[in-house]
């Protein structure tokens, strides 16, 4: 979940290039208030809780979510 001051910030393209994971956006819903985005994370755990620490320094709430209640 993105805070409106980071809505524009092109947070997932960061990720991507600065941390050693493939993204793939599952899901998403932006306004101008709030970002909600279900965001499916490849690569070495050590690298992922990396990342997550990452998005969450940059006040970006961070929920695990089981691939089965994307697709279902």
């Amino acid at each position: 979940m993105y805070p409106a001051r980071l809505i524009q910030r092109p947070v997932i393209h960061e990720l991507s290039k600065n941390f050693a994971l493939v993204t793939n956006v599952r899901q998403a819903s932006v306004t101008e208030e709030i970002g909600l985005v279900s965001l499916e994370l490849d690569g070495e755990r050590e690298e992922i809780k990396r990342a997550i620490a990452w998005l969450e320094e940059l006040g970006i709430k961070v929920e695990p979510v089981e691939i089965q209640t994307i697709e279902g």
